[in-house]
């Protein structure tokens, strides 16, 4: 079976070795994004996501943020392959910031007490249905990236250094750059595992 969506979603990969050089331009990039996450549904057209769009040295400071929180953190005399790792992230051209307002959940709680269980679960849906089509378009536009989560250890310094909504909880960062190498082999269980079809 061949499925035009399928073979966009095939392409979404994670690239973990990330340059600057990208293709379009940063206000391109940064359009992008935001459409991607636009268009990405959520419960009751919450539109609870939100995206915070990194670049240059703004870029590199989330980056140097992450580091000197895990230094605290990390044993001294393990921490070269963190170091390495976090320098890897920060080699790309931007980072996208994902958080859900919680102040939309609450309102929704409040409108409609009959779901209000629910609605924390939806936002994490609605985030999570953000990042893959931000990802998505991004590949499309042969931008790597990956998906990282340093939350909630940096919340406090990203919030400080971003001045961000308190009602904003942060939920990940996509780091994102040029494919500066191969993607590995991707594997898969077998479907029997996975799936069950009744008919």
């Amino acid at each position: 079976m061949t499925n035009p969506a399928i073979e966009i979603f095939k392409k979404r990969r994670s690239q973990y070795v990330i340059g600057k050089d990208i293709a379009i331009s940063q206000d391109d990039t940064a359009a992008l994004i935001k459409e991607a996450v636009k268009q990405a549904p959520t419960s009751f057209n919450s539109q609870s996501s939100r995206a915070v769009i990194l670049f240059n040295e703004q870029h590199d400071k989330l980056w140097q943020l992450v580091m000197e929180t895990l230094r605290k953190i990390v044993p001294a005399d393990s921490f070269e392959p963190t170091e390495k790792k976090v320098n890897s992230f920060a080699a790309g051209a931007g980072t996208v910031l994902f958080f859900e307002d919680q102040e939309v959940v609450k309102g929704l709680q409040e409108k409609f007490p009959l779901y209000a269980d629910n609605f924390p679960v939806w936002s994490e849906h609605a985030t999570g249905i953000a990042q893959f089509a931000v990802w998505t378009a991004l590949s499309q536009a042969d931008i790597g990236a990956s998906l990282q989560h340093y939350n909630p250890i940096i919340d406090d310094a990203v919030f400080d250094a971003w001045d961000l909504p308190a009602s904003w909880t942060l939920r990940a960062q996509m780091p994102f750059g040029s494919n500066e190498a191969p993607f590995g082999e991707k594997t898969f269980m077998d479907d029997e595992q996975r799936f069950r079809v009744f008919s």
